[in-house]
């Protein structure tokens, strides 16, 4: 025998207790999707400032590279200028995510990039400076370094350099022209400077380039120019976090923002911007 109940038998809640329970759920799963998306990246790790010592040489090598790069003169020029903020952004992705990171995982160790760039962001994104070692692994032709790093270097650089100019500090590579000067020998020191040179609402112009890193008041060689535009896709204000500059990524197709640590380029997907 089948048992019916009877409507009545069924206590009923009023109307505002059923709309207060459905607010409350959405409120929760509103903020803990919020939530989801912010920890992996806003809340674990520090802002740039804080991590420019985290550092520690391995071995005797990097020490030498590192005690190079911290004492040259170009590096105590930009640490004395209070309108430039010192970092070592590839240091702010987790160590679990960095095998899969090409410049700040797979390009980087004994023989390749030794020790992680030291950059310099003049505010208001007006211009940036990084200075980095390429060893011996990151050759092309023997004893040369590979044209494509070079152009990866500047598409990074250039795109730090203009992100503070953009109005929610993020940006995708739209075009990047390279032009080689001069070949880059391996195991040399190199500094990337660029200047943000128009910016017009979401869309900004960078240029750069790649120069020898001397250090007994010899004139730098340039090894490499770049010019580049960049733009912010439109819903880059969709996550409120993206404003601190701190840990955004912009996924493969540009029409979201997720927060982790260090921005890295996005290209070919334009027609979405």
């Amino acid at each position: 025998m089948t048992a019916h109940i009877q409507d009545s038998a069924v206590p009923r809640r009023s109307m505002l207790a059923r709309i207060l329970s459905f607010g409350a759920l959405s409120i929760f799963f509103t903020s803990a999707g919020f939530v989801i998306g912010i920890v992996p990246g806003a809340i674990a790790f520090a802002r740039d400032s804080e991590r420019v010592g985290v550092f520690e040489p391995a071995d005797g090598t990097s020490q030498d590279i590192e005690n190079y790069i911290n004492e040259h003169p170009l590096a105590l020029a930009l640490r004395a200028n209070p309108d430039f903020t010192e970092s070592r952004p590839t240091l702010q992705i987790p160590e679990a995510r960095r095998a899969h990171n090409l410049t700040a995982g797979l390009l980087t160790g004994p023989g390749k990039i030794v020790v992680p760039p030291l950059v310099w962001n003049e505010k208001e994104g007006r211009s940036f400076v990084a200075i980095s070692y390429l060893g011996p692994d990151l050759c092309g032709h023997p004893g040369v370094i590979h044209g494509g790093l070079l152009a990866t270097m500047l598409d990074e650089g250039l795109a730090r350099c203009c992100f503070p100019a953009l109005p929610n500090k993020v940006g995708v590579t739209a075009n990047l022209s390279v032009t080689y000067r001069r070949p880059t020998p391996a195991g040399s020191f190199v500094a990337l400077k660029a200047k943000t040179v128009k910016v017009e609402g979401r869309k900004a112009w960078v240029e750069g380039h790649i120069e020898t890193l001397p250090k007994d008041g010899e004139e730098p060689v340039v090894l490499a120019e770049a010019s580049g535009l960049f733009i912010e896709p439109k819903n880059a204000s969709v996550r409120p976090l993206a404003a601190t500059h701190d840990f955004i990524f912009v996924e493969q197709r540009p029409t979201y923002v997720t927060l982790v640590p260090t921005p890295i380029v996005a290209s070919n997907y334009i027609g979405s911007l």
